[in-house]
């Protein structure tokens, strides 16, 4: 089985690209974040007319989830806290008997401002629901764009950018809660080297060849679900194809059917 995910930055602008990677590694399982569509606007046919079933939530301009499954998903949820007005950032799902969460965590804008606090809000009340719905001790996928780094590794310049929202150790001390409740790092687990980015800001000129990048997007597994996987890799090479997004796929492989 492999699984995927990647923000795209508006998913009409990033569709080729995208349809293209699909095409190429037949992922089974593809999180999509930032989607930045309404409902209607969704190219569903795009997908379905590749083999794939689709689950997704947006709104207009801003945020927006979606899995792309081989497998139709079922019981499907779109909302974390169950409220109807809640921004589009989370759906939950199972797809082939294995529960995925897809998630897209707010960014924070400042340190110390009101989004830098619902951030942490919006981290802590995932936690609870993994809390509330889930085991550790069961197969459970989450994956998605986190918009956190944890360590010096994890950044290009760990010692300018430590305490900024993105690496903060308010935003970090809750990801390793997350850890601490029975989620694995896959990248990590395969991985343990540094510099593997999975984002590039637009504003900094070359920042892929550069390598000035950040490991904010993640996929989680519990151990059960982890002790399958076989590898996980980040493919940079969406990032330096024309009108890329300035994030790029994550891929997880597990020895699963």
């Amino acid at each position: 089985m492999k699984c995927a995910t990647f923000n795209t930055n508006s998913i009409r602008a990033r569709l080729p690209i995208l349809l293209d990677w699909l095409e190429r590694e037949q992922p089974d399982i593809l999180c999509i974040q930032e989607t930045k569509v309404q409902d209607k606007d969704f190219p569903d046919p795009a997908f379905r007319d590749r083999g794939y079933s689709t689950l997704y939530r947006g709104q207009k301009s801003y945020n927006g989830v979606a899995i792309v499954s081989r497998e139709r998903a079922t019981d499907a949820e779109f909302t974390l806290t169950g409220e109807a007005e809640e921004p589009a950032r989370f759906i939950r799902c199972r797809v082939a008997g294995i529960p995925v969460i897809n998630v897209y965590v707010p960014q924070g804008f400042a340190v110390g401002s009101e989004k830098f606090v619902y951030k942490l809000r919006w981290l802590n009340t995932l936690l609870d629901h993994l809390h509330a719905a889930f085991s550790p001790d069961q197969p459970l996928l989450v994956a998605g764009d986190f918009n956190v780094a944890l360590e010096a590794k994890d950044v290009y310049d760990p010692e300018g950018l430590r305490g900024e929202v993105g690496f903060h150790p308010d935003e970090q001390a809750l990801m390793g809660r997350l850890f601490e409740w029975g989620l694995v790092d896959l990248l990590r687990k395969h991985h343990p080297e540094g510099g593997q980015f999975t984002f590039w800001d637009y504003r900094i000129p070359n920042a892929l060849k550069r390598k000035m990048g950040w490991r904010v997007d993640y996929i989680l597994a519990t151990r059960p679900l982890a002790d399958t996987s076989r590898d996980c890799w980040i493919d940079t090479g969406a990032r330096s194809l024309p009108r890329p997004s300035d994030h790029t796929f994550l891929v997880a492989e597990f020895a699963l059917p």
